[in-house]
């Protein structure tokens, strides 16, 4: 009796090992399997690669409401702010007057905002919402978005290197290098130095 209870004893610690190392492997392989998917994450937002190498944000297409296609390259000689909002963005909207006033302060000496709305409905929320919309912006003034408003996609926002969030600028210097990036609201006085430095 006491053999075989001493049997039955070993058994069991057996199936415990078994039982505990089969739980390690399953953590081990649930680690790992983690660790793979944030690296590919990681790698989605840091690049935008295209099959020639590096994606080159300032050839990338992107339609304007009226249908027409647009790329930062086509205001080379120009700062170019990109920024990327949405309708539905709370900081974005409260950021929307700051970026119309740089417009109207830094455009006849050489700058322009990119409004690229990233909607998934696209044109049919995005028209109404830039028509009808006004800001104030000091002074007792209301103004509409005055700079050129863009739609864009999951294919844009991957060749300008990935968005982390809502909104993103990225201002571009004269000849289309990236030289600023900002994931949240944008500080008024930041991109107006960072502007006049680049003009």
């Amino acid at each position: 009796m006491k053999q075989e209870s001493k049997a039955a004893g070993i058994l069991e610690m057996r199936a415990y090992r078994r039982k505990g190392l089969g739980a390690f492997m399953r953590r081990q392989i649930f680690l790992l399997s983690i660790a793979v998917v944030l690296a590919f994450i990681g790698a989605g937002c840091k690049h935008g690669a295209s099959a020639g190498g590096k994606a080159d944000p300032t050839q990338a297409v992107i339609k304007s409401l009226d249908g027409k296609d647009v790329t930062v390259a086509q205001y080379k000689g120009k700062v170019v702010l990109v920024n990327f909002w949405a309708t539905w963005c709370e900081p974005c909207k409260i950021e929307i007057p700051e970026l119309i006033q740089l417009q109207q302060k830094y455009e006849p000496k050489g700058f322009t905002i990119l409004g690229v709305a990233m909607d998934d409905e696209g044109k049919s929320v995005v028209a109404p919402f830039v028509q009808t919309k006004r800001y104030d912006i000091g002074g007792g003034q209301q103004s509409q978005m005055n700079y050129p408003i863009l739609l864009g996609n999951d294919e844009v926002a991957n060749k300008f290197g990935g968005l982390l969030g809502y909104p993103t600028t990225v201002l571009f210097n004269k000849d289309g290098k990236e030289i600023h990036r900002t994931t949240g609201a944008i500080g008024y006085e930041e991109y107006a130095k960072l502007i006049e430095g680049n003009l």
